[in-house]
């Protein structure tokens, strides 16, 4: 009995049908599909089918012998066996690693019809390219999980085309991936500190192992390791990937002697040896695998129920293979622990993060795709503002629980804090660049959809919803998804997006200038992008410049602190103003009292300010000479103009109206402020009606459970009654506070007697008693 096609999962089944679509316009097709999603049983299937076909014979070629195993067990449940590679129903299937078909030197049983390549993104390494070179006819299949680089070297000179699957937020979404809990070090710890002093690199790209063996394999780091999934994994079944061999026995030292069943497993283990610790592992004699790599790629065990990253990369493959261990789902785990010792989310963000694997295929895109920046709360992930005890200090933070996670792919908050759309929208795919490599033009597509056929002679960036291209005639420009033209410009060497929705341009004289892609307006000098709220200016030189559709420019020399943000404008000094602009109060007021000033939500131009309301609303005054009225929230309002017409009111009545309104709004604003503090206190009061006063020293306060609310300052505190307590602040000296220590009578009595209704007697001198009711 073997596997058809119905035990194939929706998704698997999709790609197989997109494969054979794209195999009638390319011989060579990469495949794309996150680590525990099954793409070893697709392959198995698409080879079955294949051999159905019109091949009779298939290379399976993997990396290492483990895998080799592993694709023949699969392939055997699909009716190919796996002792003579004679599939059931014709042809045959030969699975090897590349290092016995590098050494064989021979062809084995005839040339291949197709080659597979297992984990293709160590395609580029030589001995594959040579089956490129030896077998040009035979059509090839490379699957990964992960198609990127650290040298940013592409796949296009091995494969014609890649074929992506769902994220793995998508699969989480849908139940085919286990959700995670994350939890990393500190951007502040001591650990992040030792790994950003790593500068050595190894001839991959990726940190030395010598130096982070160096740095990291001390006895306090593998203690706070221990310390990490004694509080977080306590119990559970885990993989922990080490920097060294050495530190890998290490670890498994430390965690067995500490109650953790554990074993290092390396290269130099003996095969018989790994595989029976491995079935030890799958069985649950041991709780712990440490390895150095032996388990980033092809290694199954579903019920993995935290992977421990001990191991610092830059490499986003290794990444993404070793936290894939874990994603595996299984009926005995509700989720999975990640624990981040080395801070790797702060370089690739989340797992969950979406990834252009378009742009790593075609080398436009390291495997590193996501800059450096190390933050406590990145917003390449879903963090949460505090650990689990709110602790500051600690030096662990949880980053994502894994029902938040959940929530955020169901609700679509995860568009909102890691794709860049807001909150509750469809998420669109993001615009690629897409090349043909039978015209040598490029397009541009959105997901699997072509949004513009391919007819550039080259792209040189992409960003959001635009590209930076070549047209057919040697001019260059920038498009929308749709191929319309945004911005045209004369025959250019390069064009490159910056931050802030700006074009860097070099000119084929070597010449660089800028594009404000907002108002098209061109600089030579690099601007710098101002924000305030929503608000935008950009510095160039000595002058700021607004992004408004009529331009302004401000007076040379002003220093950035001189602009002032009002929460929905932005001040900006400036003497040139007209003779004509007309002041809200020209008694009291200057030519130093008015500026010109940027609205927020306006789009339209600067105005001139002629004055500020008591309500705190602002009259403004346009080029044209026409006033506006402009509250915070609301859009700008017409009141008055220069030259009113007949029947219009002029500009002094308008304002005179305007002031007595705005006196209202602000003592209408007053009164509610006092009620909502009242409110506010009262409800503060009888939240914390059970205080008690407290010693410490020989000083009383008042404290409710463990929480402080009156510090001891004072000499005596009696038992509070009826909201309210007397207190001793000096020697005989009684006065009467509130619960939450706010003084009501000052303490100049000799003694003070407090009822439950609220009367107190106020002992001025013995004989003497002033009543009084709070």
């Amino acid at each position: 009995m073997y596997c058809k096609n119905d035990c194939l999962r929706d998704y698997q089944q999709e790609m197989k049908t997109r494969l054979f679509e794209e195999w009638e316009l390319h011989r060579s097709v990469m495949v794309q599909m996150p680590t525990g999603t099954g793409k070893t049983h697709l392959l198995a299937a698409i080879v079955r089918e294949f051999l159905h076909g019109s091949g009779t014979r298939v290379w399976i070629v993997a990396h290492r012998r483990e895998l080799v195993e592993q694709i023949e067990e699969t392939v055997a449940r699909y009716g190919m066996r796996k002792e003579d590679g004679k599939a059931k129903e014709g042809g045959m299937v030969k699975v090897m690693s590349i290092q016995w078909l590098s050494r064989s030197g021979k062809v084995i049983d005839g040339p291949p019809d197709l080659i597979v390549i297992d984990e293709a993104h160590h395609a580029l390494a030589e001995t594959y390219r040579e089956l490129w070179k030896r077998y040009p006819e035979a059509r090839k299949l490379g699957m990964t999980a992960t198609p990127c680089r650290l040298n940013r070297k592409g796949f296009t000179d091995l494969f014609d085309t890649l074929i992506t699957s769902w994220s793995i937020a998508e699969f989480i979404g849908r139940g085919w991936l286990s959700s995670f809990d994350y939890v990393s070090i500190r951007a502040s710890s001591k650990e992040q500190r030792l790994i950003d002093s790593l500068k050595k690199r190894g001839a991959d790209g990726d940190y030395q192992v010598k130096e982070m063996n160096a740095v990291l394999n001390r006895e306090t780091g593998i203690r706070r390791l221990y310390e990490s999934v004694r509080r977080y994994a306590a119990g559970k079944k885990g993989i922990v990937y080490a920097v060294s061999i050495a530190h890998a026995r290490q670890i498994a030292a430390y965690y067995s002697s500490h109650g953790v069943e554990s074993v290092a497993i390396d290269s130099k283990t003996p095969a018989s040896e790994r595989g029976r610790l491995v079935e030890a592992f799958r069985q649950g004699k041991i709780s712990v695998l440490v390895n150095v790599d032996i388990f980033s790629e092809g290694f199954d065990c579903p019920d993995v129920e935290f992977v421990q990253l001990a191991r610092p990369t830059l490499s986003l493959a290794k990444y993404l293979q070793q936290v894939g261990r874990g994603l595996r789902k299984s009926d005995d785990k509700e989720s999975c622990m990640l624990i981040d010792n080395v801070g790797l989310h702060r370089i690739f963000g989340l797992p969950v993060r979406d990834r252009d694997w378009e742009a790593m295929f075609e080398g436009r895109m390291t495997g590193n795709a996501q800059p450096r920046i190390r933050t406590e709360n990145s917003e390449l992930s879903l963090s949460c503002p505090a650990s689990d005890d709110g602790k500051r200090n600690e030096e662990l933070e949880i980053v994502m629980t894994y029902d938040r996670l959940l929530d955020a792919i169901r609700s679509g908050e995860l568009i909102r804090l890691g794709e860049g759309g807001p909150a509750g929208e469809e998420q669109c795919a993001a615009l690629k660049a897409c090349h043909d490599r039978q015209s040598g033009l490029w397009g541009l597509r959105c997901g699997n959809k072509i949004t513009v056929l391919p007819q550039y002679r080259e792209v040189f960036d992409v960003c959001a919803n635009r590209a930076a291209v070549r047209f057919g005639d040697g001019r260059t420009g920038v498009v929308d998804g749709s191929g319309t033209p945004v911005v045209v410009t004369d025959r250019c060497r390069k064009l490159r997006f910056l931050k802030g929705e700006l074009l860097y341009i070099t000119k084929d004289d070597g010449n660089d200038f800028y594009i404000d892609l907002k108002t098209n307006r061109t600089y030579r000098e690099r601007p710098v992008v101002f924000s305030y709220g929503s608000i935008e200016l950009l510095r160039v030189g000595e002058t700021f410049h607004s992004r408004t559709r009529k331009a302004y420019i401000s007076m040379q020399g002003l220093h950035k602190d001189s602009l002032c943000f009002y929460g929905f404008y932005l001040k900006i000094p400036d003497y040139r103003v007209p003779k004509s602009c007309r002041l809200v109060d020209p008694v009291w007021s200057t030519i130093f009292d008015v500026f010109a000033c940027v609205l927020e939500g306006d789009e339209e131009e600067v105005y001139w300010c002629c004055g500020c309301l008591e309500d705190r609303s602002i009259v403004v005054m346009d080029g044209d000479g026409c006033y506006y009225h402009v509250e915070k929230g609301k859009r700008k309002r017409y009141i008055a103009c220069n030259a009113p017409k007949a029947g219009e009111a002029d500009f002094a009545s308008v304002v005179e109206r305007l002031r007595e309104e705005a006196g209202r709004r602000a003592e209408n604003a007053q009164r509610r402020r006092k009620q909502d503090e009242e409110e506010k206190r009262r409800k503060r009061l009888e939240e914390i009606k059970d205080v008690l006063p407290f010693r410490m020293g020989v000083k009383w306060g008042l404290k409710w459970g463990d929480r402080i609310i009156v510090p001891p300052c004072y000499r005596n505190i009696c038992v509070p009654v009826g909201g309210y307590c007397a207190f001793e602040e000096n020697a005989c000296q009684w006065g009467v506070m509130a619960l939450d220590g706010k003084v009501v009578v000052e303490a100049r009595y000799q003694k003070v007697e407090i009822e439950k209704d609220g009367t107190v007697h106020l002992t001025i001198i013995p004989g003497k008693v002033k009543t009084i009711k709070l």
